[in-house]
């Protein structure tokens, strides 16, 4: 979501690539839903890990920032630039997997993370491009 988002609101204007600490290939059908609902297209997208990224020949040295939104995946992040200046950021958002039982429960959950990275997005970058400033 976090990825989607990014782009969205700030444009292309900076490389953004979300990665995880595992990959889980498909992208959630909720993540989906509720960023669909604000105009954010991830159908296409695919998920990977640290280590794909790795071996798909990304260099962490040239990114200025990594965003984890969970501990382990700031832990592995950590890890991995301990050798680079780059700065890596912690921000606690809510994991909605497996809360809730039916749909619209769910839907709530994902609901709320988005809002949360979107808000987060806003306190850490100021206020998003204007849409025709990003085409």
């Amino acid at each position: 979501m976090a990825e989607g988002i990014m782009k969205k609101l700030y444009g292309r204007d900076c490389y953004v690539q979300s990665v995880g600490v595992k990959s889980d290939l498909e992208i959630d059908g909720f993540a989906v839903a509720v960023c669909q609902e604000i105009g954010v297209e991830l159908s296409r997208h695919r998920a990977r890990s640290f280590d794909e990224m790795e071996e798909w020949g990304d260099d962490l040295s040239a990114f200025d920032l990594v965003i984890a939104l969970s501990p382990a995946s700031q832990r592995r992040a950590l890890e991995l630039t301990r050798f680079f200046h780059l700065e890596v950021e912690y921000w606690p958002i809510l994991d909605p997997t497996g809360i809730g039982d039916g749909r619209d429960t769910k839907l709530a959950a994902y609901r709320k993370t988005r809002d949360q990275i979107r808000d987060k997005m806003f306190e850490r970058f100021g206020p998003p491009l204007e849409e025709e400033e990003q085409e």
